[in-house]
């Protein structure tokens, strides 16, 4: 408890004291509330506003959730394509790079024309933004393997898949759970990205279009608190992934300073 405590304190530490620089820089007339709103009326948006929000949220956590698992999936075939034929890598690769620097709104028309309005257009585009960081960590991974491993299975004549069964894939898993943290980071932005340039449909919308609707509607602080949720969501995923990445890949012990 003690140590889990350790943890947490320099982390709400600094939560509490950018909240109340927050709140003074506010209080005292550093910026217009209309641009800023201080922390206590973000926190009350949270309070009036809560099952609203809520549902808006299910909606982007669904869209997250299922297109990170899409961009895992196909990152880590991807990976081990590349990773197996110097043919393939020379080939894939490029325009692995190459899809990171497309803006998305030059293409979203183009996948709602395909797809419809629905929830796939929407994971496309967070899978697109994620899949980038799972195939370079995951590639990383499998070119670290051990080459004594290697030599040994070559040694008992065991077959290639066997040997990347045994002993890459096991070295790669890490490596892909990795990604996906990072992933999370620009999964969330990816979902407000989604959900700003898709069009959509129903009563909740998401919290990326919300978000823009309370901008656009002068609901700052409601539009702040939206961004919190984002925020807190975000972390909280980092850490659920750490902990999934223990559970499936115990083998490995790295030392990252988090919460565990």
């Amino acid at each position: 408890m003690r140590r889990r405590a350790a943890y947490v304190l320099p982390a709400v530490a600094l939560a509490t004291a950018v909240v109340v620089a927050w709140e003074l820089y506010v209080d005292l007339g550093g910026v217009d509330p209309f641009l800023l709103p201080a922390p206590h009326s973000v926190a009350g948006e949270l309070w009036n506003s809560g099952g609203y929000l809520w549902q808006n949220f299910t909606v982007t956590a669904e869209e997250v959730l299922l297109g990170l698992a899409l961009s895992l999936a196909v990152g880590f075939v991807a990976a081990v394509v590349i990773h197996l034929s110097p043919l393939a890598r020379r080939a894939i690769y490029p325009h692995a790079v190459g899809s990171q620097a497309v803006p998305i709104a030059v293409f979203a028309p183009m996948l709602a024309f395909w797809w419809g309005f629905g929830i796939f257009p929407k994971l496309v585009v967070i899978a697109l933004i994620c899949f980038f960081p799972i195939v370079v960590t995951t590639v990383d991974a499998l070119a670290a393997v051990d080459p004594e491993q290697l030599d040994l299975m070559r040694t008992l004549d065991a077959p290639r898949l066997r040997a990347f069964r045994l002993a890459e894939l096991p070295s790669a898993l890490p490596g892909a759970l990795s990604g996906a943290r990072i992933a999370l980071a620009v999964g969330v932005i990816g979902a407000y990205i989604a959900e700003s340039q898709t069009p959509t449909s129903g009563t909740y919308t998401g919290l990326g279009r919300e978000i823009n609707a309370d901008l656009a509607s002068d609901s700052t602080a409601r539009a702040y608190a939206a961004a919190l949720v984002l925020f807190l969501f975000a972390i909280a995923c980092f850490y659920s992934l750490g902990l999934v990445e223990r559970r499936l890949a115990p083998w490995t012990r790295r030392h990252r300073g988090e919460l565990h």
